[in-house]
């Protein structure tokens, strides 16, 4: 199972490719590791024994992880926090204050979409109760929700930027079909053999994806009405 992958993965890419939208000067790798960012913490922090995870198969329908300690990466008030100074550092090298507003917002966004998509296991705070939708417990309903949302901001970015090249056409293309390829085969590859494997698969897949991303972005230009 590409766990955390794209079941995970799919609706907080939606968020950074519409955030091109409200935030055209930006480049979209910042506008996707916003998003992600939680979720691009998570592995590192479960290496450095920081948070813990259990692989329960059957646990949702969709993912085997019991997501029982990650309120450092995940929780509310964390995500407010990794927000702040994630919009701050951007903010400071930037000086584009949209753009700093949006990535901030981006950031926070990950708590609500895993508390509709996950069981009753996002925290507020360090020793709060835990809250979730359980969208996971349908794998239609979290592939109709979340395709949807895919689809959303893809059309958004494509309607922000245009392609300057083949690069530009073809690998934002690829891009977009790999992820689906992923997403709608995820929920269907059984459980991780390990903790290790959630780990490495989850750092050797969103540092391919946000490289892909920065190369075809940067053939890609705002359109002239943008500019």
């Amino acid at each position: 199972m590409l766990v955390l992958a794209v079941t995970m993965f799919i609706g907080h890419f939606a968020v950074g490719f519409a955030s091109k939208r409200l935030a055209p000067q930006s480049s979209l790798v910042p506008l996707l590791v916003a998003p992600l960012l939680a979720d691009i913490l998570w592995p590192i922090f479960l290496l450095l024994g920081w948070e813990h995870v259990r692989i329960v198969p059957g646990i949702t329908r969709v993912s085997s992880l019991d997501l029982y300690d990650f309120t450092l990466s995940h929780s509310l008030i964390g995500l407010i926090v990794w927000a702040t100074l994630f919009a701050a550092i951007y903010l400071g090298i930037t000086r584009y204050a949209a753009g700093a507003a949006v990535v901030w917002m981006a950031v926070a966004s990950h708590w609500v979409l895993d508390w509709i998509a996950h069981r009753p296991d996002m925290p507020l705070y360090p020793g709060s109760a835990k809250y979730g939708l359980g969208l996971w417990n349908s794998i239609s309903g979290t592939i109709v929700v979340e395709l949807a949302m895919f689809a959303g901001g893809v059309w958004l970015y494509q309607r922000t930027t245009r392609a300057r090249d083949r690069i530009g056409r073809f690998g934002f293309a690829a891009y977009v079909l790999a992820l689906f390829i992923l997403f709608i085969g995820d929920p269907f590859s059984g459980p991780p053999s390990s903790v290790q494997t959630v780990i490495w698969t989850a750092i050797v897949f969103t540092s391919l994806f946000l490289i892909w991303a920065w190369w075809f972005d940067r053939h890609r230009t705002l359109r002239a009405e943008l500019t």
